[in-house]
């Protein structure tokens, strides 16, 4: 067995992972090498399946041809590219940039109005 290497994994898998795990009798960590495995596993598989799914993530079939073990895989596929992007993207910046006043909530769970011009206003509730 080889020996591991210190790496960072996203807060969500971690919870993830753990909750999982212990439904498994796993450590986060045990459950966090067996889904990547899992992963590698199929990625690596070449079959008639994995094309057809790489042929839908592509653009090059409607995901209505798949059945439903491909249908599964395409979808995790899709989750995890979305929120690979997503944990990169301020998505209130790029609507302050296209002049769009969003809302979220403040560090004391107050509502708090974010302008494009960098102002922010309580919204009162």
């Amino acid at each position: 067995m080889t020996a591991d290497k210190v790496t960072r994994f996203a807060v969500d898998l971690l919870a993830s992972a753990a909750v999982e795990g212990a439904r498994q009798s796993r450590s986060a960590k045990q459950q966090l090498d067996h889904w990547a495995r899992v992963g590698r596993a199929v990625s690596m598989h070449e079959t008639s399946a994995r094309r057809r799914v790489e042929a839908v993530l592509a653009g090059a079939m409607p995901m209505s041809e798949l059945r439903d073990e491909e249908l599964l895989v395409a979808n995790a596929e899709l989750d995890a590219t979305i929120q690979r992007h997503a944990q990169g993207m301020s998505f209130g910046d790029r609507l302050a940039a296209e002049g769009v006043t969003t809302v979220a909530l403040g560090e004391d769970g107050s509502i708090i109005a974010y302008h494009p011009d960098g102002s922010r206003t309580p919204v009162a509730g």
